[in-house]
């Protein structure tokens, strides 16, 4: 960026993504209610703290709810388990609402040092030149990166560097009703694993007012569905080894997962139940289908929604038969640290952060919310084991993360103008399923949209 300094460089690309934010919060993929007004929150100024008194760091988090409750809950513990540090979280929103506040912050010294940002803004939160990348403190402090999870830091790497933290981690799989499987004379305990054994499951499903299965219209289950054939979303390697220029949504794969899918609607062994995850949990919970994707972050409230009713199960992410090697990238958000910060509070952050990753906290967190630990160490802790034990469901994630392929497929796609994609590619999922349009049509359709983006995404950061 040669005739911009950090801060018009944030301007202008924040001016440019925010434009397609807002389209993004539907349900699926952002955390915290738009309709919560949050605190005002910042730190006082970028001056050192004065002799004795703790550095104080302020957190902007998009955790509401129960996650907000187990987001609470550890900044206290931290707070309490020294002296030199003190934690404020203030809950900003949705991830696309804090984003934006962080923009508004660049004017005056009310921003965080530390943000944590959705896993589709990592080349973003890189292009704004407004961090500190975690790997200058991995180096400086010799952490041993070992022992976090490799599936996990393996998203948030680019260009060789870890630039962020992962903290909320979370996979898709396919959720079942067992006692339905045993009704139509299926093997519960075998789930489907490709999709044509999703297909033909499905036709023996449906029957008695009852359907086979209900996918959301969700672009994140479209990326998930390309990693797990081993296909790349963007040119470039994902847009990993330089800025992608390409969407490969209308390629084999996408073309392919497409057409499985509109044939099981018109087979009429599946419903189309529109974008909102939401609203599938409803169906699967009420036993109207049998089958449905969500998140492992979601694992808790499926079974608790089920129980009583019936047996849940879980399995992979299903693919095709013939797929190659894949598996599943991960979702959910990371912590950036910001560098406009004085350097006290970035290394406040980082000790926060640090505090996070060890595995009492990450078992305290697994359980509490559903997601990954994203250290090794704290499936030994007896709070995970006793949760496995009440939830056999948790391994099947656990299983899929630990036997997901590491390639640039399952790496996942990094792009500037990724809200926006998600939409395009919801769009032509839903001109398919509607009939509107062949796979390959809406498919190519999306891309050459999404490419187009990217072209524009491109020449706002070259300049």
């Amino acid at each position: 960026m040669k005739h911009l300094n950090k801060k018009s460089t944030l301007l202008l690309l924040l001016a440019f993504v925010m434009m397609f934010m807002a389209a993004c919060g539907n349900g699926n993929g952002t955390a915290g209610s738009a309709g919560d007004k949050p605190a005002a929150g910042g730190a006082e100024n970028k001056e050192a703290p004065k002799a004795g008194e703790p550095v104080k760091v302020v957190w902007w988090h998009s955790m509401s709810g129960e996650l907000g409750k187990a987001v609470d809950k550890l900044v206290s513990d931290f707070n309490a388990s020294q002296k030199n540090v003190v934690v404020e979280a203030v809950f900003q929103g949705t991830y696309d609402e804090s984003l934006n506040k962080m923009k508004a912050s660049m004017d005056s010294t009310s921003g965080p040092a530390l943000i944590q940002v959705y896993e589709i803004g990592s080349r973003f939160m890189i292009d704004s030149k407004a961090i500190t990348p975690i790997q200058t403190f991995i180096d400086a402090d010799k952490y041993d990166v070992s022992q976090l999870e490799e599936n996990i830091l393996n998203y948030y790497t680019v260009g060789g560097k870890l630039n962020s933290m992962p903290f909320n981690t979370s996979n898709p799989i396919l959720y079942y009703n067992k006692d339905m499987f045993k009704a139509a004379g299926l093997d519960p305990e075998k789930p489907p694993v490709t999709y044509e054994e999703v297909a033909e499951a499905a036709k023996k499903l449906t029957k008695d007012g009852k359907t086979g299965a209900s996918f959301a219209i969700y672009g994140w289950f479209m990326e998930q569905f390309f990693a797990n054939q081993g296909a790349e979303l963007l040119n470039n390697g994902n847009g990993r080894t330089s800025p992608a220029t390409e969407s490969m949504l209308g390629s084999d794969a996408g073309v392919k997962t497409l057409t499985w899918w509109k044939q099981m609607i018109d087979d009429k062994t599946m419903l189309n139940l529109g974008r909102k995850t939401d609203d599938t949990k409803k169906a699967f919970a009420a036993g109207q289908i049998a089958m449905t994707l969500d998140s492992t972050a979601s694992l808790r409230g499926i079974v608790s929604a089920a129980e009583g009713k019936f047996q849940v199960g879980t399995a992979f992410l299903p693919k095709p038969k013939d797929a190659k090697d894949g598996g599943v990238i991960v979702g959910g958000a990371s912590l950036y640290i910001l560098n406009n910060r004085s350097e006290a509070e970035q290394k406040g952050a980082w000790e926060f952060i640090k505090f996070l990753a060890d595995p009492k906290q990450q078992a305290y967190w697994h359980v509490n919310t559903g997601y990954f630990p994203i250290t090794k160490k704290a499936y030994d802790e007896q709070l995970v084991k006793d949760n496995l034990a009440k939830y056999p469901q948790f391994k099947t994630a656990v299983d899929q993360l630990h036997q997901t392929k590491a390639n640039k497929a399952t790496q996942g796609a990094v792009m500037g103008v990724f809200p926006e994609a998600r939409q395009l590619t919801e769009g032509a999922i839903e001109e398919v399923l509607n009939g509107k349009k062949t796979p390959k049509e809406a498919l190519d359709g999306a891309a050459k949209e999404i490419s187009s983006k990217l072209a524009q995404y491109n020449k706002t950061v070259a300049k």
